[in-house]
C-alpha cells in the first residue's frame, strides 16, 4: 500500500506530521563506484521514530533517542553487490517517549511537527570506532576506578600511549595502539571477581505515552534491530518480556493485522528463539501490575503467559520477569509457585523514596509460606549501556555480595522500546575479564539464576508485600478504569459460574470458552502497568475504556444465554400463576437481602429473598422481615434509622454521628467524631502527577462541609430506608450520597456519585471508629494483610496510602468495623480512622 502511493520530493530540514501520523518517503540511493571495499551506511536521523523496508521487508529500526540512526548497506562493497537501490522509510509522527507537550509526561501535543535532520550516505571507518572504543574503556578505567587502584595508572598510562603512537592522518598507525589496549584488556581477573550476567533487553510499555496500536510499531522497530545485532552477534541474547502483546494479537483478532505486515520479522524471531538468544521470559500475558487486578485475573495472567510458552515454545517460562510496576503483592509467591515458577526479577524498589530496600538476591515469601529466588539487578535500571561506570556500580551496590557473586545487568534502551546497539555490545566485549573490572559475560536469565542458587544456602528472606515508596497514586487515579476493572472482574467470574452450572445441568448449552477467553484477554490487556494504574494518556484510557465496554455488553450476552439455559422451564409463563421473580445468587454462600424487581406496571418494588450458594431461586411471596427499617427524623434534623441488627445516626451533612451493633449496644463512632467525612486535600507531587500523592498532602486537610442540599429522608422504612444529601466540593465540583439501610442487613450502604471537576485535589472520606488496634487488616488477591495503623518507624509512616481490594477491617478482641467498596482502591488506617480515597 505505501509502496503503490504517490510521492512527492522532501529535503532534509522539512517537517512532517502532525502527532500519531505517519509518512512514507521513498529514498533513491547510488553507491559511488570509488566506495569499493568500503563499509557503507545510510544514515537518517528524526525526531520520530522511523523503520527501514526493503524488498518489502523491516529491516532497521531508527530512533535518534535510542542511539539508533544507520542502515548497514554492506561491510564491504562487492563488485556484484547492487550499487544502486530503493528503500522506503515509515516514519512515526511520535517520538520513544510520545510527544509530551513541554515535560515528557505531559500530554500529547496534537499538533507537534517531526523534522527530518539528516538522511546522508556514507562511509563508516570501522578502525577509528574500534580505537576510540578502546580509547572510551580506557578512560572510564582511569577516571573510575580511583587513585588507590594500580589498573587506573596503567589504563591512564596506555590511553596515552595510544594517543602519542596515533596519526590520524596515517591509518597504518591505528593497529598498533589497538595492540595496546588489546594488551590491558586481555590480563584477567582472580577466580573471586564478581560475573555479571549481561542480558539485551528492550523495555515496551504495552501502552504509555502512545497507544496501543503504536505499541506494534515499537516492537517491531526494536525487535528487527534486535535481530540485525544477532546476525552480526551470535552470542547476543536477548530476553523479551513483552512478547505477548504480539501473542496478544498473534491468538486474537488482531494477529491477522500483524502477520500481514511483518511475516518476514516473525520468522526470523522465531529462528533466533530456536537458536537460544532470542528469549521469551516474563511468565504473564502483559507486565501487568502488581497489586490492583483480583486473585482471578492474575492466575489468568499467569494461566495465559504460561500456555503461551507451552504451545509456541514448548516449555512453561521459570522466570516471573515483572522489572517496571509499582509494587508487588503478598500473593504473588503462591500465585507463581502454582504456575511452575520459583524466580522472580524486578528493580522498581530501587524508586523508593524513603528507605532502600535491603537485599538484591533473597528469598521472597508469601502470605501462605511459599518462597521464590528473587533478584534485583543492582545497577537498578533495566536498560543500561555497557558503561564501566554502570559495571562498578552493578557490584559496589549490590548489598548481598557477600552471600551470592552473580548480578544481572540489563542492557538496552527501554520503556518506549530500541533495545540493545552495537555501541553497548562492543564496550562490554573488552570488559569481559579484564583485570580490575567485574567479569562480564554475555548470559542467560536462567544461567543467572541457576548460579544464584547454588549460592544461596545463606540468603535472607522478605516475609510479605514488596510495597512501593512511590507512585501511591496510581491506586486511585482515573476512577473509570477502576471502576471497569473491578466491574469486569465480576461480570466474567459471574459468566463462568453460570456458564458451568449451565453445562452440568445438562442440555445442548455449550460453554463459551472462546468468548471468554477473548474478553478475559481485553481485560488482562488493560491490567498493564501503565492501564489499570491510569498513568497513560487520554488516547489509552480511551481505548481502555472502549473494550471496559465491550466486555460488559458481551458479558451481559452471554450470562443471560447462560441463564436461559440454566433455568428455560422456570422463566416460561404458566398460566393461572402468580407472578415470580428469578433470583440467582453467583457468591458461594447463602444470601438474604432486600432486591428490587420490576412489577407488572413497570414499577420498581422491593422484596426480601433468601438465595442458596452459587444457585437460584424463585421468589413468588417475598420474605418478611423479622423487623422492618425504621426511618425517623430528630428534633434537631438529624435522621435516625434501625433494622434490628444496627442502628445509625446521620446529621444535616450526612455524617454518622452514631454505628451501633444492636444487640452488644457498642457505639462505633468516638464521641465528638463524625465519620462519612468528605475530605480534600492538595495533590501537587514532585514530579510524576498521575502517579504520585505526597505525604505532606497530609497537612492540605480541609473537611468538605459546603451544603447543597441538607439530608433528607428518600425511602421512609419497610424493607429499606434511606436519606440523601449532596455537598459543594472545591470550586466546581458537586457530590451527591444516598445512604441506604436494609431489612436483616449488618451494614450501612452508601451510594456516592461526584462530578468532578477539579484539578491537583484529591477527595477521600473517612471513618472514625472506637477500635483500638495497632494493625488493620485489608484484603489483597485470594487473602489478606496487615499492616500498622502507627507510624513507628519510617517504614511505617511510608504506608501513608496503601491499597486495598474490597475491604479494609480495623478490630480488637470481639468487635471491629470494615470499611466496603465495590470499585475503589486507594487507602489507609492510622490510628483509628479509616479512610477510602476517591
Amino acid at each position: 500500500e505505501a509502496v503503490g502511493q504517490e510521492f512527492r520530493p522532501a529535503k532534509v530540514g522539512d517537517s512532517f506530521g502532525p502527532t500519531w501520523e505517519t509518512c512514507w518517503f521513498k529514498v533513491e540511493l547510488s553507491i559511488p563506484p570509488a566506495w569499493a571495499g568500503r563499509e557503507v551506511h545510510f544514515v537518517w536521523e528524526s525526531d520520530g521514530e522511523g523503520m527501514v523496508w526493503r524488498d518489502a521487508q523491516p529491516v532497521q529500526g531508527l530512533t535518534k533517542e535510542g542511539e539508533k540512526t544507520s542502515y548497514i548497506l554492506t561491510r564491504s562493497m562487492k563488485e556484484l553487490e547492487p550499487r544502486s537501490l530503493t528503500l522506503y522509510v515509515e516514519l512515526a509522527c511520535n517520538g520513544l517517549f510520545g510527544a509530551g507537550k513541554g515535560s515528557m509526561i505531559a500530554p500529547p501535543d496534537p499538533d507537534r511537527r517531526f523534522t527530518l535532520s539528516k538522511a546522508e550516505l556514507v562511509v563508516f571507518n570501522r578502525d577509528v570506532y574500534e580505537l576510540l572504543m578502546d580509547l572510551e574503556i580506557l578512560l572510564d578505567m582511569a577516571q573510575l576506578l580511583g587513585e588507590e587502584n594500580q589498573r587506573s595508572f596503567q589504563a591512564l598510562y596506555t590511553a596515552n600511549q595510544m594517543v602519542n603512537m596515533c596519526d590520524v592522518t596515517d591509518p597504518s598507525t591505528f593497529p598498533a595502539a589497538r595492540d595496546l589496549a588489546a594488551a590491558i584488556f586481555s590480563q584477567r581477573n582472580g577466580e573471586s571477581q564478581h560475573t555479571i550476567h549481561a542480558v539485551g533487553h528492550c523495555h515496551i510499555d504495552s501502552a504509555w505515552l502512545w497507544p496501543y496500536e503504536e505499541t506494534i510499531r515499537k516492537c517491531a522497530r526494536s525487535w528487527i534491530t534486535v535481530v540485525r545485532l544477532m546476525e552480526c552477534n551470535p552470542e547476543l541474547t536477548f530476553a523479551c518480556s513483552q512478547l505477548r502483546l504480539v501473542s496478544l494479537l498473534w491468538q486474537a483478532q488482531q494477529f491477522e493485522w500483524v502477520r500481514s505486515w511483518y511475516p518476514g520479522l516473525y520468522a526470523q524471531i522465531q529462528d533466533f528463539v530456536a537458536k537460544g538468544q532470542f528469549l521469551p521470559v516474563g511468565g504473564t500475558w502483559v507486565e501487568m501490575d502488581g497489586n490492583l487486578p483480583s486473585g482471578e485475573s492474575m492466575v489468568r495472567q499467569f494461566l495465559q503467559g504460561q500456555r503461551f510458552f507451552q504451545e509456541q515454545f514448548g516449555r512453561i517460562c521459570s522466570e516471573f520477569w515483572l522489572p517496571d510496576t509499582f509494587g508487588y503483592s503478598a500473593q504473588l509467591p503462591q500465585l507463581m509457585r502454582g504456575c511452575g515458577i520459583g524466580r522472580f526479577l524486578t528493580q522498581k524498589l530501587s524508586w523508593n523514596l524513603v528507605n532502600t530496600f535491603p537485599h538484591h538476591t533473597f528469598f521472597w515469601e508469601g502470605i501462605d509460606g511459599s518462597r521464590v529466588l528473587t533478584h534485583f539487578p543492582p545497577g537498578d535500571s533495566y536498560g543500561m549501556h555497557g558503561r564501566v561506570e554502570e559495571m562498578l556500580k552493578t557490584v559496589k551496590n549490590n548489598k548481598d555480595k557477600g552471600h551470592v557473586n552473580h548480578s544481572a545487568f540489563l542492557f538496552g534502551f527501554g520503556d518506549g522500546g530500541g533495545g540493545p546497539t552495537q555501541k553497548m555490545l562492543d564496550r562490554m566485549k573488552r570488559m569481559t575479564d579484564t583485570d580490575g573490572l567485574p567479569r562480564v559475560q554475555i548470559s542467560t536469565p536462567d544461567r543467572l539464576f541457576s548460579a544464584l542458587e547454588k549460592e544461596s544456602s545463606q540468603l535472607c528472606t522478605w516475609v510479605g508485600e514488596l510495597f512501593l515508596e512511590l507512585h501511591n497514586g496510581t491506586y486511585t487515579t482515573q476512577a473509570q478504569i477502576k471502576k471497569g476493572n473491578r466491574e469486569c472482574e465480576r461480570i466474567l467470574h459471574d459468566v463462568e459460574v453460570l456458564s458451568t452450572l449451565a453445562v452440568v445441568r445438562g442440555g445442548t448449552f455449550q460453554y463459551p470458552a472462546s468468548q471468554l477467553q477473548r474478553l478475559w484477554r481485553l481485560l488482562l490487556l488493560n491490567q498493564f502497568h501503565d492501564v489499570l494504574p491510569g498513568s497513560c494518556i487520554q488516547l489509552v484510557v480511551e481505548d481502555a475504556l472502549q473494550y471496559y465496554a465491550e466486555i460488559r455488553r458481551a458479558g451481559a450476552r452471554l450470562q443471560e444465554e447462560a441463564v436461559q439455559s440454566l433455568c428455560r422451564e422456570l422463566l416460561q409463563p404458566k398460566a393461572g400463576s402468580t407472578e415470580s421473580t428469578l433470583v440467582l445468587n453467583t457468591l458461594p454462600w447463602e444470601r438474604t437481602e432486600v432486591i428490587s424487581r420490576t412489577g407488572p406496571a413497570g414499577t420498581e418494588t422491593l422484596a426480601l429473598v433468601t438465595v442458596p450458594s452459587m444457585g437460584y431461586a424463585v421468589v413468588r411471596e417475598p420474605l418478611l422481615p423479622p423487623q422492618p427499617v425504621a426511618v425517623r427524623r430528630q428534633e434537631d434534623g438529624s435522621i435516625a434509622m434501625e433494622n434490628g441488627v444496627i442502628a445509625v445516626c446521620l446529621d444535616m451533612m450526612g455524617r454518622l454521628t452514631s454505628l451501633q451493633l444492636v444487640d452488644s449496644e457498642r457505639e462505633s463512632v468516638p464521641d465528638a467524631c463524625c465519620a462519612n467525612q468528605f475530605a480534600l486535600f492538595d495533590d501537587v507531587p514532585l514530579y510524576w502527577d498521575a502517579w504520585d500523592v505526597m505525604d505532606y498532602h497530609l497537612e492540605t486537610r480541609k473537611p468538605v462541609t459546603t451544603l447543597l442540599k441538607p439530608l433528607e429522608i428518600t425511602l421512609a422504612g419497610g424493607l429499606r430506608g434511606s436519606a440523601s444529601f449532596s455537598l459543594q466540593i472545591g470550586e466546581s465540583s458537586t457530590l451527591t450520597q444516598e445512604i441506604i439501610l436494609d431489612a436483616t442487613c449488618p451494614y450501612l450502604r452508601f451510594l456516592t456519585q461526584v462530578e468532578w471537576k477539579e484539578a491537583h485535589k484529591f477527595l477521600k472520606v473517612e471513618f472514625p471508629v472506637q477500635v483500638r488496634s495497632t494493625n488493620a487488616t485489608y484484603e489483597i488477591q485470594f487473602g489478606h494483610l496487615q499492616r500498622p495503623t502507627h507510624w513507628n518507624t519510617s517504614w511505617d509512616w511510608a504506608r501513608f496510602e496503601v491499597w486495598a481490594h474490597k475491604w479494609l477491617d480495623l478490630s480488637e478482641h470481639g468487635f471491629g468495623v470494615a470499611l466496603l467498596n465495590d470499585c475503589k482502591y486507594g487507602a489507609s488506617a492510622h490510628g483509628n480512622v479509616l479512610s477510602l480515597s476517591l
